[in-house]
């Protein structure tokens, strides 16, 4: 491939450190630079690489650059450097050199405008990337932090006041508000430190005012309500957001969590903590009311048979007819949306790594759109295996028994019950949440068919000792009947489905919907649920 003869710089005006200084900021000096000139500018505040890399690189190749690029120097330095985006279009001109040695992309028509301060680059490039739409947000957060001591020791200011700040970055062509810059602060100063892996996945500013209002709502409650100060708070809050930060985050995860951690603290029910939480969050006048404990908890068995002797309730109904297993799978590789017709697509979930990893879910706001009853295919079985265990998992965390929930890989239903909920919850609950509990779990025993499923599989599985497995062992109802509530089925609406939030609703109908897709999709393809 031919060489130019001559540097076609040579014809183009050459500034120094200090060249364009006197010009119009306005009326920047074309040149024509070598690539090996320029620079990409060191504080990006694009910290991962653009998603739309590939396809710029394709219309470079073909068309090369359709704009120039806005360059300038650093005070002292020789180098060139980009000063309003064009980080991405300068190391792809580098790497089609790189790998073709082709002239066309050897140089690049740039523009140059005179160094101002470091502060001015940086806001320039947040414009640029802004404009395109797709900077995350903690990408955008970190740049609006950095800016902020950049000011600060552009103006001789320890500190830049939020209204200064404000004022500053409009001045400079990027306009946000105060609360928004405070979002930005919590996030880099706070949230960042906490979960890493959340944010650089994209987690969004909405998600993050959720967690910063769940923040300060649980820290309010834990304060009047636990004998822990503000250190013993954070301590719990730090160790809860390291354990679910993921790739996949849910906030209302993190929200039964703590819930729990405060109920147990506190020595009352999670769901008078619950309903305290939300109202704090609202911003609504939080009424604890007085504990008052079951002072005989509800016990089935002792109903009176009419000449005072008592009777053990009958066994509930069991689920749907029985069917054999499949291959095992990992939930790993669960489809999260599963959003193609005739599958649950307004309530999307995560997957099983979300339960020690989490993500943010809105709820749907139509009930009736939640389920998709079409005749189109169905997910395969692992899939929808690992979607029934996320959503129990789900339902049992926020309810107060998330430990009674394991993962059952490549069989069954996806999951299993370790045992009845710890009877403690009789001393400590009052008659509403322990008869929303123990309906729970039998909602939840069904979809997993614990007292269908073939004892062979299921004993090994639960822990030596625990109440369900010698029940089970021994075919003995009346021993899980007395351990574990037993209402009249007709009492379900009422005790359960009633008082539900709306997220626990969303997630038992999505659970209910996942079973009988399981079983369908079984029996259609002739394959064994349970080995």
């Amino acid at each position: 491939m031919n060489k130019p003869t001559t540097n076609r710089t040579d014809s183009m005006p050459q500034p120094s450190a200090t060249a364009g200084m006197e010009n119009d900021p306005e009326s920047p000096t074309p040149l024509y630079l070598e690539i090996s000139q320029i620079q990409c500018y060191d504080r990006n505040p694009r910290h991962n690489k653009n998603p739309e890399y590939d396809r710029i690189k394709d219309s470079i190749r073909s068309r090369n650059m359709d704009q120039s690029l806005v360059v300038t120097q650093r005070p002292g330095e020789t180098d060139y450097m980009v000063c309003a985006g064009g980080n991405t279009c300068l190391q792809i001109l580098k790497e089609l050199y790189a790998e073709t040695a082709d002239e066309r992309f050897r140089f690049a028509n740039c523009l140059f405008r005179p160094w101002r301060c470091e502060s001015d680059v940086l806001l320039a490039h947040l414009r640029e990337n802004d404009l395109r739409g797709n900077l995350p947000f903690i990408d955008k957060a970190r740049a609006v932090h950095r800016a902020r001591q950049l000011l600060g020791e552009e103006l001789g200011v320890k500190k830049v006041s939020m209204r200064r700040l404000e004022a500053e970055l409009g001045n400079g062509g990027y306009r946000i508000s105060s609360p928004g810059i405070c979002l930005m602060m919590y996030t880099v100063e706070t949230l960042l430190d906490l979960v890493p892996q959340a944010l650089d996945a994209g987690m969004g500013k909405h998600q993050v005012k959720r967690i910063r209002a769940l923040e300060r709502a649980a820290r309010q409650l834990w304060l009047r309500c636990c004998a822990g100060g503000e250190s013993t708070f954070d301590a719990v809050f730090t160790t809860l957001c390291h354990r679910y930060d993921g790739l996949d985050w849910d906030t209302d995860i993190l929200q039964g969590a703590l819930e729990t951690e405060i109920a147990e603290e506190a020595e009352t029910s999670i769901q008078t903590i619950r309903v305290a939480l939300d109202a704090e969050i609202q911003g609504r006048e939080q009424v604890i009311p007085e504990f008052v404990p079951i002072k005989e908890p509800p016990r089935p068995e002792m109903r009176g048979n009419g000449a005072g002797n008592p009777v053990a309730l009958e066994e509930p109904e069991e689920p749907e007819e029985p069917e054999e297993p499949e291959e095992p799978g990992n939930h790993d590789e669960v489809d999260a949306g599963l959003d193609h017709k005739g599958e649950v697509h307004v309530d999307p979930v995560q997957t099983p790594s979300q339960l020690q990893d989490h993500q943010d879910e809105p709820a749907a706001d139509d009930p009736e759109a939640e389920i998709d009853t079409g005749s189109s295919n169905p997910a395969d079985l692992k899939s929808l295996r690992g979607r029934a265990w996320t959503l129990a998992a789900r339902l049992a965390q926020r309810n107060g028994i998330g430990d009674l929930v394991v993962s059952l890989s490549g069989q069954g239903l996806g999951f299993v019950l370790r045992d009845v909920p710890d009877p403690v919850l009789a001393d400590q609950l009052d008659e509403d949440a322990l008869a929303q509990i123990c309906v729970l779990w039998w909602q939840l025993a069904a979809c997993s068919e614990m007292t269908f499923a073939p004892l062979e599989i299921i004993v090994p599985i639960l822990p030596a000792g625990s109440v369900l497995r010698r029940a089970l062992e021994d075919q003995d109802a009346e021993l899980l009947f007395n351990n574990i509530w037993t209402l009249d089925p007709g009492h379900t609406g009422y005790r359960l489905w009633r008082p539900l939030h709306d997220r626990d609703w969303h997630d038992l109908i999505n659970l209910m919907d996942t079973y009988r897709r399981i079983r369908h999709l079984a029996a259609e393809t002739g394959t064994a649920i349970w080995d």
